[in-house]
C-alpha cells in the first residue's frame, strides 16, 4: 500500500489530539494520558494498514481492531470521526446520557467491533475473530491493541498461549508501552521485563518500535503482514500524555479530563 505524506500525517495527529483534548473537557471527565499516548498507533492503522468500509461498517470483509484498553477510546473515537464513521459533532456527546460515545466502549456505535474496557479480555476476543477468519477462510487482519498494565492481568498471557497454539498468522497484538498505570510507574507496581522477550517466548513473532514514529508504525504493520504460523507482537514504546507537556509521564491524568485553563494551555502546545 502506498504510504501516505508523513508530513500531513504529523499534521492530522495534531488535529486528532485537539479532538481528543476537547471531547474530553467538555465531557467533565475521561482517561487523557491514555488516549494521547496511542494517537499515532491508531491513526496508522485507520490511514495505512486497516481494510475497512467507513459507509458499510459491517462489511464482512473488512478487517478488526479491537482496543482492548478501553479506557483509551477517545483516541479511537476520534480516529473513527476522521474517517467518516459518524460525523465529527457527536465527539461532544463523549460520556452524556444516551450518547453511542461513552467512557469505555460499547457495541454499536459505528466502527467498533467490541465491547471492551474489562481489562485482560481483548485479546481473547481478537483471538476468536482471526480463528474464525481462518475456519471461513478469509483473509481478514485482526489487530489488538493493549495497554502495558493491562498485560499484568493472567487472561493475556493465556490468550497469548491460544493465538500462538493456533498459529493465528493474521493477528497482530500492539501493546501501548507508555511505562505508566492507574496506581504509578509500571516498574514500581509491577514489573514487566523483559516484556519482548516474555513474547517472543509465548510464540509470537516480536517487534520492538518507537509508537510515535509513523514510519516505524507503519514498518512494523507491513514486517507483522508477511509472517507466516505464527502471531505478531508490536511493542510500541510511548509517552502517556503525548504532546501536552504539563500531561506527559504523570500518572495522575490516567483518569482525569483538563479544566478549562488547562485546554487553553493545552491547545496553545498544539498550535
Amino acid at each position: 500500500m502506498k504510504r501516505p505524506d508523513l508530513k500531513k500525517l504529523e499534521e492530522q495527529a495534531k488535529d486528532l489530539r485537539r479532538d481528543i483534548l476537547n471531547m474530553l473537557a467538555e465531557a467533565g471527565g475521561g482517561h487523557t494520558g491514555s488516549s494521547l499516548s496511542c494517537v499515532e498507533i491508531i491513526f496508522t492503522l485507520y490511514a495505512y494498514t486497516l481494510r475497512y468500509d467507513a459507509k458499510r461498517p459491517d462489511w464482512d470483509n473488512r478487517d478488526r481492531f479491537v482496543l482492548s484498553k478501553g479506557h483509551g477510546c477517545p483516541a479511537l473515537y476520534a480516529v473513527l470521526a476522521h474517517f467518516g464513521f459518524f460525523p465529527k459533532e457527536k465527539l461532544k456527546t463523549l460520556r452524556k446520557l444516551g450518547s453511542l460515545l461513552q467512557g469505555h466502549p460499547q457495541l454499536g456505535l459505528p466502527g467498533l467491533e467490541a465491547s471492551t474496557g474489562s481489562l485482560g479480555q481483548g485479546l481473547s476476543i481478537a483471538n476468536g475473530m482471526a480463528l474464525s477468519a481462518k475456519l471461513d477462510k478469509k483473509d481478514t487482519r485482526v489487530y489488538c491493541m493493549l495497554g502495558d498494565g493491562e498485560v499484568n492481568e493472567g487472561q493475556v498471557w493465556e490468550a497469548a498461549m491460544t493465538a500462538a497454539h493456533y498459529k493465528l498468522d493474521n493477528l497482530c497484538a500492539i501493546i501501548d508501552f507508555n511505562k505508566l498505570q492507574i496506581d504509578g510507574f509500571l516498574c514500581d507496581v509491577k514489573g514487566l521485563e523483559p516484556l519482548k522477550d516474555k513474547w517472543h517466548s509465548f510464540g509470537f513473532h516480536s517487534i520492538e518500535i518507537d509508537g510515535h514514529d509513523f514510519n516505524q508504525i507503519m514498518d512494523a504493520l507491513d514486517e507483522a503482514s508477511g509472517v507466516k504460523e505464527k502471531p505478531t507482537l508490536i511493542l510500541a514504546h510511548t509517552t502517556k500524555g503525548k504532546g501536552i507537556s504539563f500531561i506527559e509521564n504523570k500518572a495522575e491524568w490516567h483518569g482525569i479530563a483538563p479544566k478549562p485553563d488547562e485546554l487553553t494551555r493545552a491547545l496553545k502546545e498544539l498550535e
